[in-house]
């Protein structure tokens, strides 16, 4: 069964360098960190399952 969340992404430049952090404040520890929109999605979308499987 899949689950819905809203992310809040947030766009960094550091030294030149863009980055995009996600996070999500319902679920502790939930921040993720990507190149790319699509990345820092995929990974917020994996570090979620974990985090909610250790409840």
């Amino acid at each position: 069964m899949k689950t819905l969340i809203t992310l809040k992404i947030e766009n960094f430049e550091e030294k030149g360098k863009e980055y995009f952090v996600a996070t999500r404040d319902q679920i502790q520890g939930l921040v993720a960190e990507g190149n790319t929109i699509e990345e820092v999605i995929e990974t917020a979308s994996d570090l979620a399952k974990m985090l909610v499987e250790l409840k």
